[in-house]
Formats: C-alpha cells, structure tokens, sequence
C-alpha cells in the first residue's frame, strides 16, 4: 500500500476543514434563497401599469352579451377589481383547469361586490347564453359578477387578439378544434390592466390560468394575493 505523504495529508487536512467550514454555509444559503424565492408573493411592490406608447392601458372596450341575455360592458365592471379570460364551454383541456382556478378565486372573493370575473368565449357559434349559463350552473358560480360572454364571432377574435394581444384562433389540429392562449387579465378599479414586474424590471403582463410549477410566480398563488392589493386600494 502507498504512503500517504506529509505534503498530501497536510493537503488532506485543509480539505476537511474547507468542507466543515463551507458545507453549512452553502446549505445556509440555499435554504435562505428559497425562503427569499416563497417570500416573493408577498411582497408589497406597486403593480405596474401596461403601457402603449408611454401611456397607461386600460382595458380595450367591448359590449357582449352574458349567460342571463343581458349586455355587459367593460363600462359596467368599473368600480370593481376583475379577472377576464379567454375560453370555450366545450375545451378539452386547458379551460378545465383555467376555470378550475377561476372558482378558487370566485370561492374567495366572489361574495364581494367590488370583485368580478369576464370569461368570454372563443366559439360563440355553440356558446349560446343558454350553453353558457348552462356551464355556470355545473361550476356552482358564487359571485352575480362571474360573466360568461358571448357575441360575434370577428368581434371576439378582434378583442383577443389586437386588444387583450391574447390569442385566440380555430384551429382543427388543436383539442376541440381550437387554439388560445390560457391567461388570466388583471384589471383594475378603474379600468386599467395591472401586473407585476419580472426580474428586470418589465411587466409580466398577465398571470398563467394554468398550474406550472416552474413559473408559479404568474400563477393563481400570486393572482390572489394581487386582486387583494387591488381591492384595498
């Protein structure tokens, strides 16, 4: 068996002494890093405002019409913090789990009067108010201000795509023959859209409909915690 020299255990020594001294404060360090990453959602940073050429966006007007038949503005919902989406009663897949979230938000806030949910269809052709007020009842809505909208076909599809930029298509390749993207708007009392910032400083835009544990800051945990800044304001 070979020797272990004086110059290789010396080397040996400073080695188990660099680990005992620098493994707890690694371990230290990244149990703080993730106290730091959950402590984000409750940080009382201001909610940026979206902006079209330096000016602050409020929420593209449109007038559709609701489960009940009766037309709903974006006029009617100021006065109140709301969440609007985009969906269609017959998806397969990712509206399940969107309005899935969507009634924990309306289990949480859906008895107060400042507080609404937009869900506006992207196939009207079948979302009749019938259908939709159909689709409320099996979601056991709370709120009186949970819409679902339907309306003209290129009427909606205009309003996702040019004015929320949120897009919504047919698409015969996709689940239920269409294609959209599953966000949740934030808008404000006053009309204006409203997000948090990444971390350079840009605005996030909209907050994700759908569970991902990689990105769970744009989620339904921070979503909640934001409409409840926004009520108290």
């Amino acid at each position: 068996m070979k020797k272990i020299g004086k110059k290789n255990i010396g080397l040996l020594i400073i080695i188990i002494l660099f680990g005992i001294y620098s493994v707890p404060k690694i371990i230290d360090r990244l149990s703080n890093e993730n106290v730091i990453d959950t402590n984000r959602l409750h940080q009382k940073e201001e909610l940026s405002f979206l902006k079209i050429d330096g000016k602050d966006r409020k929420v593209p007007d449109f007038v559709l019409t609701n489960q009940d038949s009766l037309f709903i503005s974006n006029d009617d919902l100021l006065g109140k913090v709301y969440v609007l989406e985009f969906f269609f009663s017959r998806c397969p897949d990712i509206c399940i789990e969107m309005n899935k979230n969507m009634k924990k938000l309306d289990d949480t806030f859906g008895d107060l009067d400042d507080f609404g949910i937009v869900s506006i269809t992207i196939d009207p052709s079948h979302d009749t108010p019938i259908i939709l007020k159909k689709y409320s009842e099996n979601l056991e809505v709370k709120s009186k201000d949970w819409h679902f909208l339907t309306g003209e076909r290129d009427y909606i599809y205009d309003l996702a795509n040019n004015g929320f930029n949120i897009y919504a298509n047919e698409n015969p390749n996709f689940a239920g023959g269409f294609e959209h993207q599953g966000y949740f708007a934030l808008i404000d009392k006053q009309g204006y859209i409203r997000s948090r910032n990444d971390d350079y400083g840009n605005p996030l835009l909209y907050y994700l409909g759908i569970n991902d544990e990689n990105i769970d800051l744009q989620g339904i945990d921070m979503l909640e915690y934001d409409i409840k800044k926004l009520i108290d304001e």
